[in-house]
Formats: structure tokens, C-alpha cells, sequence
């Protein structure tokens, strides 16, 4: 099973107004084609002191938490282990969630529960159940913690977590936007207590929030947001894409900026040192259909070089896009879901994201298999050509939502 993924030629387009688009050598590679399994929604991170790459994963159904790692910048992958194995030898946690690396060895995952490892993702301990929402409902997470350092001695100063809740009520009558509320709670002793949870009122309307900080010293948050009041459907891939910004290390949050409308959302953040912001995010809804009738899906980054008050939507890259196998109600099976970006040494990016593009039903009637792509890429270093009808575009146009991946063949 391992060693069998490897690197192969791929290109990354840089959309270019109304000229060609730049053209970007880049990689790619399908890590898990040959596990012939369920392996969805991952997330990397990179271990500067081991020189790796630990990746999570959630495998089969039920989702089960497993880790594999590279040495070699993912070129090649150790094989899968369970971050807890059952007296049965099987998994027992449940889906994996928010991998976070705090350095010196030590990671935090939530699979069901918290989890821990002190050796590089090598073993795993329990530390116990998430705690709840202050009424006791389940604290929905799903996107990695931000991890606070203290200026030149990078000391862990406290890791903050987002969370949200959801009126499923609410969103299964249609009811429009409103059945999200984003939350945020720290911890000053490197996960093991909490401080009590915060409401964040800006953040209604929001659920996975992912956090970075700007060059400038800004908290950005970037947000996926309930679907538009005007799509009367319940399928989660019309949710879209906004940012809030804090200016006073997260006690208080700009309104949602919002991007996307709908069908972009699973937003993952880098600072690239000396340089801007990136956000890579999957693309469910929005590209056009096969002329078969097939949906289209795909995964884009788009670049913020003024600590993320504004993003250049004309000039967004697209990382990969594919075409899905089926119509209708389980059109959605060869979808994206989930990306996570690391930046290597070198300023190379490595972007993993889950896609159903191979999924077949199984006894149950269950997308499989699912898989895990990665591409290797870097930001373009050529001025692309002026442009603003994207970017300047209604929220919910046309313009912004709508396009057309074909159309970057032959390019």
C-alpha cells in the first residue's frame, strides 16, 4: 500500500483577466489510489525538526481517525496506523479532525475525543471528551487550532479553538442563513483545560473557522457560511466562503467580508514568510456541468497582500478540477471535500485535499472509494495582467460564482 503514489507532472493556472492564463509546472499525485478504501477529509502538517510531513485522515465507514507520514515531502508515505486501536485491533475513534502541530514532537487531534502525541504523531493518548457548548450540546469542530507564540522565543503564549453550533431545525427547513454561530475558546496550558466558551456574534452565520496571523499582527479568520436564503436546497456544498479580521489578538471580530456566496467553502490558511496570505478552499458548486450533465469540482487559492482585507478573486489559482461519474441526487459523491496547506522551507506549497472522483456505491450505498490528492505548487512570480471583474462583482453573480474549468485546456 505505501510507496506506491509518487509525483507526476501537473499544471496550476493563474487566472489572468480576460488574457491567458500563467501557467504554473507543478505536481500532483492521487496518495491513496492503490489503498482501494474510504479515505477522506484530510490534513498536514509540517514537522520542522523531523523534516516531515504527518498527514490525518479519516478511513471507511465509519470514519476512523489514521495518521502516515513523509520523509521526502511527500514523494512517498509510511503506512496508515489508527491513532487508537480496540481490543479488536480496529480503530475506536471516530473521524479526525483540526490536526495541529504545537513543535517540539507534540500534536492534538479531535477524533471523537482529544488525542495527543508527544513522538511526532508516532502514538497517540487520550485526554479525554471535547468539552460541550455551555448548554451542553456537542461543540462541533473541524478545522485545525491556532497556535499563539511569544515574538523571537516562539513560547506557546495560549491555542485557541473555533467551534460552532447548528439549529439542524432550521437548516433543514430551508430557512436561509442563520443556523450557524461560530464560537472560540483558549487554553494556556497547551490544550489540557479551557477557559470558557465566547459567542462571537460576528460569526453568526458561520460554522469551520480556521485562524492565522497576519504580517501586520491581525488575527484572519476564514469562515465557511450558511447557504443564501435564496437557495432553497439542504445540500451542504451551497455554503460559501467569508473573512473576519481582529485587531486586538481575537477579542473582538470584523463582520464576515464575504467572498463566495455559495459552493466554496473547507478554507485552509498559510502566511508565506516575507509575503502574502493564501487560502486554498474546495470548489463544490459553481463550475459548469460536463455536457453529459456531470458536475464539475475542483480545489482554488486565492492570495491576500494587504493581511487580509482584501483577496484578489481575478488572479485565484486553480490547483486541480475534475468531473464527477454520476447525476442527479448522489452527483455530489465525486466531490471535494477538506483542504489543508502547509508551507515547506523551501516556499514550495503542499495543498491535500479529499475527493470522491472514483466513488462507486457500496453494499450500503456509501460513496467508495474516496481518496487523498496533493499537489505541489508555488505562487507565480510573473505580474499578471490588471483586472477587477471578479473581484468587483455582486456578491452571488454570475461573475463571482460561475466558471468554467474547461476552459483552461490547452491554455
Amino acid at each position: 500500500m505505501p510507496g506506491f503514489a509518487q509525483w507526476n507532472p501537473h499544471e496550476v493556472y493563474l487566472l489572468n483577466g480576460e488574457t491567458k492564463p500563467i501557467v504554473i509546472a507543478s505536481q500532483f499525485q492521487i496518495v491513496t489510489e492503490r489503498w482501494n478504501r474510504v479515505v477522506a477529509v484530510p490534513y498536514i502538517v509540517y514537522m520542522p525538526e523531523q523534516n516531515q510531513v504527518l498527514m490525518l485522515v479519516s478511513c471507511d465507514y465509519p470514519h476512523q481517525a489514521m495518521v502516515l507520514s513523509s520523509d521526502d515531502r511527500g514523494e512517498t508515505w509510511s503506512r496508515p496506523a489508527f491513532i487508537h486501536t480496540g481490543a479488536d485491533g480496529k480503530g475506536d475513534t471516530g473521524m479526525g479532525v483540526g490536526l495541529t502541530y504545537l513543535g517540539d514532537g507534540k500534536a492534538l487531534v479531535t477524533a471523537g475525543r482529544r488525542w495527543f502525541s508527544g513522538d511526532y504523531g508516532k502514538t497517540w493518548s487520550d485526554l479525554g471528551a471535547t468539552p460541550s457548548m455551555p448548554d451542553g450540546s456537542t461543540w462541533n469542530v473541524w478545522d485545525p487550532m491556532f497556535v499563539d507564540r511569544a515574538g523571537a522565543t516562539h513560547r506557546i503564549v495560549r491555542i485557541l479553538e473555533t467551534g460552532y453550533s447548528m439549529d439542524a431545525a432550521r437548516w433543514e427547513s430551508n430557512g436561509g442563513p442563520g443556523y450557524s454561530k461560530g464560537y472560540l475558546r483558549a487554553s494556556d496550558d497547551e490544550g489540557k483545560t479551557w477557559a470558557d466558551v465566547r459567542r462571537i456574534p460576528e460569526w453568526d452565520g458561520a460554522s469551520e473557522i480556521t485562524i492565522i496571523r497576519a504580517a501586520n499582527g491581525d488575527l484572519v479568520a476564514a469562515c465557511r457560511t450558511d447557504k443564501p436564503a435564496s437557495i432553497k436546497e439542504t445540500l451542504d456544498h451551497y455554503e460559501g466562503l467569508a473573512v473576519s479580521i481582529s485587531h486586538d489578538g481575537g477579542k473582538t471580530w470584523s463582520p464576515l467580508n464575504r467572498l463566495y456566496a455559495w459552493g466554496r467553502h473547507h478554507p485552509s490558511l498559510v502566511l508565506i514568510p516575507d509575503g502574502p496570505l493564501v487560502m486554498t478552499y474546495v470548489v463544490r458548486k459553481g463550475y459548469t456541468d460536463s455536457a453529459e450533465g456531470y458536475p464539475r469540482f475542483g480545489v482554488e487559492a486565492i492570495v491576500s497582500r494587504d493581511n487580509g482585507q482584501t483577496w484578489d478573486l481575478d488572479h485565484r489559482y486553480v490547483l486541480h478540477w475534475w468531473t464527477g461519474n454520476r447525476t442527479g441526487a448522489n452527483g455530489w459523491w465525486a466531490s471535494s471535500q477538506a483542504t489543508s496547506t502547509v508551507v515547506l522551507p523551501d516556499g514550495a506549497l503542499l495543498t491535500a485535499f479529499g475527493t470522491g472522483y472514483r466513488s462507486q456505491p457500496d453494499e450500503q450505498n456509501m460513496p467508495a472509494p474516496r481518496d487523498v490528492g496533493l499537489v505541489m505548487w508555488r505562487l507565480s512570480d510573473k505580474a499578471p495582467a490588471a483586472a477587477g471583474a471578479v473581484t468587483n462583482a455582486p456578491l452571488d453573480s454570475d461573475a463571482r460564482e460561475i466558471f468554467d474549468p474547461t476552459a483552461l485546456v490547452g491554455s
